[in-house]
């Protein structure tokens, strides 16, 4: 078996639809935590003829983010090194993309899939739309704070030269993290509302009203758009407007009403 397969075997899919994305994961904080001896045992692996990578991944799989992020520290306390820069000479292949994305923060990681799916020729939009329409208010501003310290440069201005039409206007607004927080209390009048704002914005007129669209899908809360607007619209069958519009609004259903099975796709 693989030493890549066997981290992915350590990860586990669990919650339900009301659990941000974010949220999943079964890595938590080690116990018996001591980012010194964690530093020293990787050293000494990476010293190791042929380097352990059991031990690497043993260490880094079975600890926080917020651990990782200090044994990083106290590594580069130690041998004056950065752990990342070490790792990526002693690593190779899948193995060295993992652990390296293993020593990003969140917020890191996010920042610099986002950059690479925009790099180059065409864009990866299913990786736009995986991370900007599954993250909280506080991970993208967080994740826009951290692209223009990592890049110099503004994510929605990168977004903004990649992509374009009603794709574009869609990501520039999700990515600015200002949706309605959830709430305790469920506006099934404004539930009512959106569905015949929507059906007026596609099925009934000639066109999609886009404005209207983007505006109800990147504004209200999540819990909102889960548990009412798509399933009234479900249950009335006026679905098919999803078609009037465009297929990311149907990428985007998938991300706000069945998410779970969006990312099972990509574990299957």
């Amino acid at each position: 078996m693989s030493t890549v397969h066997e981290i992915l075997c350590k990860l586990s899919l669990e919650g339900d639809h009301s659990t941000p994305p974010s949220a999943y994961g079964s890595v938590k904080a080690y116990t018996n935590f001591d980012a010194e001896r964690d530093a020293l045992n990787i050293e000494t692996a990476i010293k190791t003829k042929g380097v352990d990578e059991v031990t690497i991944v043993n260490i880094l799989t079975n600890r926080s983010n917020a651990q990782r992020q200090d044994i990083a520290f106290a590594y580069q306390r130690r041998t004056k090194k950065e752990l990342a820069s070490a790792l990526k000479s002693a690593l190779s292949g899948h193995l060295e993309t993992v652990i390296l994305g293993l020593l990003k923060t969140p917020a890191q990681y996010d920042a610099s899939e986002l950059k690479a799916s925009m790099k180059g020729l065409g864009t990866d939009e299913d990786s736009l739309i995986e991370i900007i329409c599954s993250r909280t208010n506080q991970e993208l501003q967080e994740i826009n704070r951290v692209y223009k310290e990592m890049y110099k440069t503004d994510l929605e201005k990168d977004i903004i030269s990649d992509t374009s039409g009603d794709f574009r206007k869609l990501m520039v607004a999700l990515a600015k993290g200002r949706r309605a927080e959830d709430g305790s209390v469920i506006d099934y009048e404004l539930i009512d509302q959106d569905a015949r704002d929507l059906y007026d914005a596609g099925v009934k007129r000639k066109g999609t009203d886009v404005p209207k669209w983007i505006s109800i899908m990147t504004e209200r809360s999540v819990c909102h758009l889960q548990k009412g607007t798509f399933a009234f619209l479900s249950h009335s069958g006026f679905f098919s407007l999803a078609n009037s519009f465009c297929v990311w609004c149907r990428s985007l259903r998938l991300l706000l009403v069945r998410w779970p099975f969006y990312l099972a796709m990509f574990v299957e």
